[in-house]
């Protein structure tokens, strides 16, 4: 059986860039969040095809994620990120595109936003980082995994407001995935302890937060453990063509938890202006 993760690939600098490519229309490119054994399809498999309907949407596997090929001995960087994200738009041909970024893909997508403001129309930031906080125990427990079914059942009881949603099949799958060969390798060399200096690493400098001159759209878990709510409220008060929308009952997983009224939300802030 193929696997849904892995889609097209394309060259982006000194590697190939697993990446999803659905719809058409004005482009969409989708940044996926730091999780263990994380791929854009496993954070975006619910949201794509529904926003796919009306946009071309574009998910890559960042470096050192998913099925993008890894490079020995690379440093996973912000400039290595950022200049990825711009290597896939050029190998596309795409001048300019809205931009949906997730916790760690939140702070990338600002990252990228400040260095090329002429490449991004409209901003999405969920459950971002990309801002100074004092990192929770949940993500330090998210970016501290190493692999067993015991572990990855407990990180996602951490990033899930409904329980329910946790189920013994998906935390095995999401194992699986995590002991992929190479990926336990990169996910351990990216985060190593003391943790709260790669959120240090990942936060914009506020003047340049605050210069953005994108229409923004602040997405937000209330019960978030992994990064807390303060995060996008100080985003709110830092981008002046900003709405922040707080979901209830919500953890991390604001496009899994509430994945409809997500793609509902989006769909009509990006509809704007068009």
């Amino acid at each position: 059986m193929s696997n849904p993760e892995i889609a097209n690939s394309v060259r982006t600098g000194a590697f190939d860039t697993n990446f999803h490519d659905m719809g058409e229309g004005a482009p969409v490119l989708f940044i996926h969040g730091s999780g263990p054994g994380v791929s854009a399809w496993a954070n975006w498999r619910l949201v794509l095809p529904e926003l796919a309907k009306t946009r071309r949407v574009i998910a890559p596997d960042m470096a050192g994620f998913g099925f993008t090929e890894r490079v020995h001995g690379a440093a996973y960087t912000m400039d290595l990120w950022v200049r990825q994200a711009l290597d896939l738009l050029d190998a596309l041909d795409i001048e300019r595109t809205d931009l949906v970024g997730n916790s760690f893909g939140g702070a990338l997508s600002l990252a990228l936003a400040i260095r090329a403001p002429h490449r991004v129309r409209r901003l999405v930031l969920m459950g971002s980082v990309g801002v100074p906080f004092e990192i929770t125990p949940g993500l330090d427990a998210v970016w501290g995994y190493t692999p067993s079914f015991d572990n990855m059942r407990r990180i996602m009881d951490v990033f899930a407001h409904d329980r329910a949603l946790v189920t013994d099949e998906l935390a095995q799958l999401r194992y699986e995935a995590s002991i992929r060969p190479g990926f336990q390798d990169s996910f351990a060399a990216m985060f190593p302890a003391p943790r709260q200096r790669w959120v240090d690493a990942m936060a914009s400098p506020e003047a340049a937060i605050r210069a953005l001159p994108h229409e923004t759209l602040l997405i937000h878990g209330r019960e978030d453990q992994v990064i807390p709510l303060a995060t996008s409220l100080t985003l709110a008060q830092w981008i002046a063509r900003s709405q922040l929308h707080v979901f209830g009952q919500c953890g991390h997983w604001t496009q899994i938890e509430h994945s409809a009224r997500f793609v509902r939300l989006v769909r009509d802030f990006l509809a704007e202006d068009l």
